[in-house]
């Protein structure tokens, strides 16, 4: 039932903030969709723990701050590679192991690798990630671990 509430709030939420609208006629035929999508998810039997993760919705207000500075970061290692005719690309192919759980959490570990500018998430065997890394810099960011501790901690499993 929390799934289904949290889902309906959600809902509502991106409703307004895409519509922009807050006359009582908008809100309510707004809230009239929102209620019938979610009606229509509980009678499907799609809104569920994997498909709507409430459980990680306040970690991943620490994890995705801490990505999003890593993009920052990786942005500028590959701007610096691309502009400076003295360093040197070191492409590579490499196997990672993921230590998550559930689906979601092995789908957010593979996106936050292929996000973070330099590497890209290229095969997805089980808990096997072939990752490509544009430089050796930016393959041992994903060698540390630090992000799937990370991924691990935010989905509940570390």
């Amino acid at each position: 039932m929390r799934h289904h509430f949290s889902l309906a709030v959600i809902l509502m939420a991106v409703w307004l903030l895409f519509s922009g609208h807050l006359d009582p006629l908008f809100i309510t035929l707004g809230a009239l969709s929102v209620l019938l999508s979610v009606y229509i998810g509980y009678r499907m039997e799609v809104v569920d723990q994997e498909g709507h993760p409430v459980r990680i919705t306040t970690r991943a207000l620490i994890f995705f701050p801490w990505l999003f500075w890593e993009i920052i970061k990786s942005n500028i290692d590959v701007a610096r590679v691309i502009l400076s005719p003295s360093i040197f690309l070191q492409p590579q192919v490499f196997t990672t192991t993921a230590r998550q759980q559930t689906a979601v959490g092995r789908t957010i570990y593979a996106n936050s690798i292929t996000l973070t500018p330099g590497t890209v998430t290229i095969d997805v065997r089980g808990n096997e990630f072939e990752v490509h890394a544009l430089t050796q810099k930016s393959a041992d960011g994903v060698k540390t671990g630090q992000m799937d501790r990370l991924v691990c901690r935010m989905e509940g499993t570390l």
